[in-house]
């Protein structure tokens, strides 16, 4: 059984290997033991913490299987975007122009530097095996996170937003950063993105440039990358659609991808999601699948399973699932069916 839960300082050395094998452009995942350590420590921190509103936490998952302790995946969720620094975007908008004399009016789209969403809660470091993609332990790691903020949502901000990784060939070559990003830093995007990660996305947003830069003045090659998705983040992408996230007029600062955004108490597995006590069974007529968590804090677990629900009754768990999720009789766990 795979099983997510939260991150451990014994799980370094994987969370190394799920670093390197990641997509590049997910920085908040570096390949780095004393930045992956610090990540551990401060998602420890935040679980300790009596946290009655947003503040600096960040909340760290790792998707493991039972069956010989390997991970397989993990995401993350920082509550406050910006909080100690700015969060930066690329906000693309028209920048509209006009003349009375000859009665002449016309937008420019133009990109412009900007923190606009800071204050929001981010998900962030989405990474899977490539033999679970597109399968409901995807939506596992993805949506889990969703669950834990339906369960503790005084810590997290009343919008949600994610970057989504955007397109680079396979040689690591961003035709949007060569084309702006590039010119102000002379280094290759995958050297950018490495450094974003190892520090953070300031230090390079203050060489950027602060007045517009209007969209089409950039080769076509760049324009074409403006809200573009890497293939292999379209599932990332499609899951929190479905959850129904939305694509702004936010790009990212480094390779233009999407970003999307919710407001917290309308997103389906946080409206939608049900709570029910548990009530242990040796066998289950399985009727439907659902994602199961907890709702505990600092040992918050999430499994995938096979059914008989009926809302407002206690839900059948077996002896595997009930270990799992480190529930008894009478525990309240949460569902949304996938």
């Amino acid at each position: 059984m795979l099983v997510l839960r939260t991150v451990q300082p014994t799980d370094l050395p994987q969370l190394q290997r799920l670093a390197r094998e990641s997509l590049v452009g997910v920085t908040s995942l570096p390949d780095d033991s004393a930045r992956l350590r610090d990540r551990i420590v401060d998602a420890s921190t935040s679980l300790d913490q009596n946290a009655e509103c947003p503040g600096p936490q960040n909340y760290f998952f790792v998707l493991e299987d039972q069956a010989d302790g390997r991970l397989v995946g993990c995401s993350e969720i920082v509550a406050t975007a910006g909080f100690s620094e700015p969060f930066y975007s690329l906000r693309n908008r028209p920048f509209t122009s006009a003349s009375r004399e000859l009665n002449i009016e016309h937008g420019v789209p133009a990109l412009s530097l900007c923190h606009d969403l800071n204050g929001h809660t981010l998900l962030r470091g989405f990474h899977i095996d490539s033999a679970l993609v597109r399968t409901p332990h995807s939506e596992l790691l993805s949506r889990a996170r969703l669950l834990f903020i339906a369960a503790h949502a005084q810590r997290f901000a009343d919008a949600v937003i994610s970057e989504i990784v955007g397109f680079s060939s396979d040689d690591g070559q961003s035709p949007f950063w060569d084309a702006v990003g590039k010119h102000f830093f002379d280094l290759p995007y995958v050297e950018a993105e490495r450094l974003c990660g190892l520090e953070s996305r300031s230090f390079l947003a203050h060489l950027m440039p602060q007045y517009p830069i209007y969209v089409p003045m950039l080769p076509q090659a760049a324009q074409d990358c403006i809200g573009r998705i890497h293939p292999d983040g379209q599932e990332a992408f499609d899951i929190l659609e479905r959850e129904g996230f939305e694509t702004t007029s936010y790009v990212d600062l480094f390779d233009g991808g999407p970003t999307l955004q919710a407001r917290t108490g309308d997103i389906r597995s946080i409206a939608q999601s049900q709570t029910a006590l548990v009530s242990p069974v040796s066998s289950i007529d399985a009727r439907g699948r659902y994602l199961v968590s907890n709702d505990a804090l600092g040992h918050y677990r999430a499994i995938v399973a096979d059914l008989d629900y009926r809302a407002g009754q206690p839900v059948g768990l077996d002896c595997e699932m009930c270990q799992a999720l480190q529930v008894t009789e009478g525990s309240n766990v949460r569902l949304i069916a996938l």
